[in-house]
């Protein structure tokens, strides 16, 4: 059975984590060149398409922990130092992901989708100054945004990747490289 947990783990890694890293990691940079083509759809349908896998990728990630728990259960060593710190930087991963980079891809949409709607209105003659002064406001937050999920983003791919590292590897386990 521990060879089947350590596939099923293995599989749910790069399916459910590696998704969320790649499309994590596009937002960022669609965000920005939705700020700079205001009029353009594209980019904020991709942003929207990016945000709805990183969110529902995370979700399935779940199994990444549970067959993770049963793989090292299986093989006894859920008391290893190697795993024990794996385990600690796999929930910091999930914190950064579900309370720093989802909730900013979300706001940074909704900032974006709020402007190509007010100049939808502009367009059809129904905008004020306020609305301009809104869209203005939502630029700027969104520019901001943007380096942020930039920077979380990094974190979190790097903790994933230190945790791939130490899977690989296991320092002090008997049966590491």
């Amino acid at each position: 059975m521990t060879k089947l947990f350590l596939i099923l783990h293995v599989l749910a890694a790069i399916l459910a984590v590696g998704p969320v890293a790649v499309a994590a990691s596009m937002f960022p940079k669609v965000l920005r060149d939705a700020l700079a083509g205001p009029g353009d759809a594209a980019p904020v349908t991709t942003l929207r398409t990016l945000h709805r896998i990183c969110r529902v990728y995370a979700g399935a990630a779940i199994a990444v922990v549970v067959f993770g728990f049963l793989t090292a259960s299986s093989m006894g060593v859920l008391g290893s130092a190697w795993l024990i710190t794996s385990i600690a930087l796999t929930f910091v991963a999930a914190v950064i992901l579900i309370l720093l980079v989802l909730p900013r891809q979300e706001t940074a949409l909704e900032a974006v989708s709020g402007a190509k709607a007010g100049e939808a209105h502009e367009a059809d003659g129904e905008g004020t100054a306020d609305s301009a002064t809104d869209s203005a406001v939502a630029v700027k937050l969104d520019a901001r945004t943007s380096a942020q999920l930039a920077m979380f983003t990094g974190v979190f791919n790097l903790l994933w990747a230190t945790v791939t590292v130490l899977m690989i590897v296991r320092p002090g386990s008997t049966t590491g490289g």
